[in-house]
């Protein structure tokens, strides 16, 4: 009797979901095939930025890892979790919450794309691949994906056992058995930027920024003002990591992206802006960042369902997200551990089974940690609510201001990997 054939997943998508999905299912005993649309992997720093891992997701990752202590070498701390406002002329701020047992790790998304990719066989990526349709056999048990070349323009197909959707909030996927859902603009959006100061650490930008911000290099900071507020946290390699979210109508869109290319005019004018509403330390920074852009925010209203016969949605196509929660990596790399465990336990001839498994545990968690997010966000943004008036960080009671924190975040400190 020869070896049983392996079953086969095709993912589509080769962000941080997808790539953590191949090495959950390659874990499951699975073969694997990653289909991407960008030509190569990404080097050096793109337009990706700091994120921050939650306990239980670094021990999952670090599972995955030949070398494992590497996640540890390549994050910094983030034992604090601070909310704090510009009292007066915007020189000295006031602590509004200040959590000293966040225990998070900050890592830049390039570094932890770079280290679950190299992890990876690389024949199980096809990069320059762009997704195209995908149809399922009559019998519900095997899936052909159409995909093009871009290089040569050929049209190709694959076929598996599993179609997985890695392919972002964004989803084409999704769209082909939910045409109707629509993403909701959250009413803002966000500049972002990663200042890299190595070899001027003794400039006058980040001593004074040091000065103001005494944590950083283990404290997620929030700066609060009436109707707008910031982020800032340090990454490895002497990186400072920052967010300013902005109200405006929604941008016009071009493509399948919710990052926007921006002017040198768009950018001057974010600076004098900046000025205006926060501290001449942080708007420093701001102004010595190479490249800073701008992400348009928005989340969607908790699916019903994410999958459909032998197609599954994870991650930000599965739960699309606002940042306010420091979910979206987290949720992913959850969703891609609980696939993997479900797909191993049902094995490849009760795909059913596992997908709706992995439905019945993920979906209650990720339904509750978005409208979390979303809610934070509105609260930061000084945005209405039904059951509170529009938060000001200048007026707000010390009980109001528990709101900020993110250990109120729906299952905060373990979510659950199995039905048990």
């Amino acid at each position: 009797m020869g070896e049983k054939k392996k079953a086969k997943a095709v993912i589509v998508g080769g962000s941080i979901a997808g790539v953590s999905c191949a090495h959950a299912l390659i874990s499951a005993g699975w073969d694997v095939v990653v289909l991407e649309k960008s030509s190569q992997p990404p080097k050096g720093s793109p337009t990706g930025a700091g994120l921050a891992l939650d306990r239980q997701a670094f021990n999952i990752i670090e599972s995955w890892l030949p070398q494992p202590q590497l996640l540890q070498q390549t994050t910094l701390p983030l034992t604090i979790d601070q909310n704090q406002t510009a009292d007066g002329e915007k020189e000295v701020s006031r602590i509004l919450t200040r959590d000293e047992d966040f225990n998070f790790r900050a890592a830049h998304w390039a570094d932890l794309h770079g280290l679950l990719y190299n992890a990876l066989p690389a024949e199980v990526f096809l990069w320059g691949h762009l997704y195209l349709s995908f149809r399922t056999s009559e019998d519900k048990t095997s899936v052909t994906v159409e995909a093009k070349v871009l290089q040569t323009e050929e049209i190709i197909e694959i076929n598996g056992d599993l179609l997985v959707a890695a392919d972002g909030c964004l989803s084409l996927i999704r769209k082909t058995f939910l045409p109707d859902l629509k993403l909701r603009y959250s009413g803002y959006c966000a500049w972002r930027g990663v200042l890299d100061f190595s070899g001027n650490e003794n400039s006058e930008t980040i001593m004074s920024i040091q000065r103001v911000y005494p944590d950083l290099g283990k404290c997620l900071y929030f700066d609060l003002n009436t109707g707008s507020h910031t982020v800032l946290y340090e990454l490895l390699s002497k990186r400072l990591n920052w967010i300013w979210y902005v109200h405006q109508p929604e941008p016009e869109q071009k493509g399948y992206s919710v990052t926007m290319k921006v002017s040198s005019d768009m950018i001057e004018n974010m600076y004098q802006e900046a000025e205006k509403a926060w501290g001449p330390e942080l708007v420093r920074v701001m102004r010595e960042t190479k490249e800073p852009f701008i992400n348009i925010i928005y989340d969607c209203d908790p699916l019903e369902r994410i999958f459909l016969d032998n197609v599954v949605l994870i991650g930000d196509a599965a739960h699309p997200t606002t940042p306010h929660g420091v979910r979206s990596t987290n949720m992913s790399i959850l969703d891609a551990a609980v696939l993997g465990k479900c797909i191993e336990k049902w094995g490849a001839e009760n795909i059913p089974s596992a997908l709706e498994e992995y439905q019945r545990i993920r979906l209650p968690v990720t339904s509750k940690q978005v409208l979390h997010s979303r809610r934070m966000g509105r609260i930061k943004q000084g945005l209405a609510l039904l059951d509170r008036k529009p938060f000001d960080p200048k007026t707000a009671s010390a009980e109001e201001c528990e709101e900020l924190q993110q250990k109120n975040m729906p299952f905060f400190a373990t979510v659950p990997l199995s039905v048990d």
